[in-house]
């Protein structure tokens, strides 16, 4: 199990990776996982950004995916 953070993204952008993914032979919840973070505010840290971790249970499409789109 592989996670791919994308950083700076936005929902209707994340939608649009899944349904590529998808298109590409991936089952959602079996090879491939996502959740969506919005940005917010750390006291210790600042900003933390908006983000998407996408959750790959098979490195050789983490590392795909990781190529194509991170």
């Amino acid at each position: 199990m592989k996670t791919v953070v994308i950083y700076d993204i936005d929902p209707t952008q994340v939608i649009e990776v899944v349904r590529e993914i998808k298109q590409q032979g991936m089952t959602l919840g079996k090879d491939f996982d996502f959740a969506y973070y919005q940005s917010k505010w750390d006291e210790m840290t600042g900003e933390i950004p908006k983000h998407t971790n996408f959750v790959f249970y098979n490195d050789q499409m983490a590392t795909w995916f990781q190529l194509k789109y991170a």
